[in-house]
């Protein structure tokens, strides 16, 4: 035995551990995907949400343990008997690791259901919310979805890969979604393209001209007086902040002046009251603010006013989301054809289903551009920016 490739022999049995517990993760996920669709575990599978309330206690003993016996259980034994064929036809003893990961998940199963230990499983475990939903990584916040906001999402257990590849990361159907500059070229594909996924679009308009198609409710409002709004966001889920202004070469300082009000102080009011409305367990959840901030963040706009006064928004949400009682994503969008922007290249059709199905796969930076450089550009400022605002910033409270 050459004991010179051992370190790295065991590096490699290491690292196909590791995609054993992934892949025993996914194959978890495909079996709770299947309980939802496949009739024969959809019975068993109702069981487990029969079981918790909103606050995720449990409902009652005898539900709880049918809930864990009939679904909880043959759910692990499916991961451990998949693990265990994977590991066997391998011929890899590192890929046993993900069989002995889907154990730990089946014997606490097997005692909760014959009533031995009845503590719950972290995702399920009882409280108020007190995070926003998780990126990567499963918490309470995000499964809680699963169960009291939409069903047939959110379906992944520990990692959240599934969800991200089939677009289930987060549901729109019934969601509440205001749009400000809905009577805009982005505004109306936006309204259009959430209603195809079955939101109820409140359109935020300052233009008192502007039409829309029936049944979308309609908003009237003002530079200046963001809180008269208030009251309305108290009920929004999601709220869009989709107005802007573009004075192009114009450097007089009414161009300044109007350039930061529209594009950076507005929009910062009104996120700053739809974040005020963030009260309940529930609202950690649900609520979510989405901000056109634009690729005049990392890129030239050839509009400097244009380019400074989003660049400050951009600046100051990154700096807010450190504190922020609910998801906040960012809209990074490059040139689409506009009345801001006559000589766009890109639809904004296309720019309104990009920004939809890159949000159902919970991407909190939504880059959408023909510029290749923003996608490597733009994350690594947000990642350098975050934590410079961090380690220079404190929260709340602290000193």
């Amino acid at each position: 035995m050459d004991f010179n490739l051992l370190p790295t022999h065991l590096l490699i049995q290491l690292m196909l551990g590791l995609v054993s517990i992934i892949f025993a993760d996914l194959v978890r996920d495909l079996y709770h995907l299947a309980g939802h669709y496949w009739q024969p575990l959809q019975k068993f599978h109702t069981l487990h949400h029969k079981a918790y309330r909103p606050d995720l206690t449990i409902t009652s003993l005898e539900t709880y343990q049918k809930a864990q016996w009939y679904n909880d259980v043959p759910e692990d034994l499916f991961m451990v008997g998949t693990t265990a064929v994977l590991a066997y036809l391998s011929q890899s003893y590192g890929m046993w690791l993900g069989c002995l990961y889907s154990i730990s998940f089946l014997i606490p199963a097997i005692a909760r259901s014959q009533g031995f230990w009845l503590q719950t499983d972290l995702t399920h475990k009882p409280g108020a919310l007190v995070e926003i939903p998780s990126h990567w990584r499963v918490n309470r916040t995000y499964h809680w979805r699963h169960h009291f906001d939409q069903g047939n999402a959110y379906f992944c257990s520990n990692v959240t890969l599934l969800d991200k590849v089939i677009g289930t990361s987060l549901s729109l159907k019934g969601k509440v979604v205001a749009i400000t500059g809905a009577s805009g070229t982005l505004g109306q594909a936006l309204t259009e393209e959430l209603s195809l996924q079955g939101a109820k679009v409140v359109a935020l308009t300052t233009n008192t001209q502007a039409e829309f198609k029936p049944g979308i409710e309609v908003m009237h409002w003002q530079l200046g007086s963001e809180t008269d709004l208030k009251n309305r966001l108290q009920g929004v889920d999601i709220l869009i902040l989709n107005h802007g202004v573009n004075v192009y070469g114009d450097r007089s300082f009414a161009a300044i002046q109007k350039s930061y009000e529209v594009n950076t102080f507005s929009t910062l009011k009104l996120a700053e009251l739809f974040l005020e409305t963030v009260t309940k367990s529930s609202h950690k959840a649900l609520k979510e603010l989405w901000i056109n901030t634009s690729e005049a963040e990392v890129s030239p706009a050839l509009s400097p006013l244009y380019e400074l006064s989003k660049r400050t928004l951009g600046d100051l949400i990154t700096l807010r989301r450190l504190d922020a009682p609910c998801i906040i994503r960012k809209l990074v969008l490059g040139p689409f054809k506009s009345d801001l922007n006559p000589y766009g290249v890109m639809s904004s059709k296309w720019i309104a289903w990009a920004i939809v199905a890159l949000a159902k796969r919970d991407f909190r930076n939504i880059i959408v551009t023909v510029n290749p450089i923003t996608y490597v550009a733009f994350p690594v400022k947000e990642i350098l920016q975050s934590l410079y605002f961090r380690l220079c910033t404190s929260g709340k409270g602290e000193r």
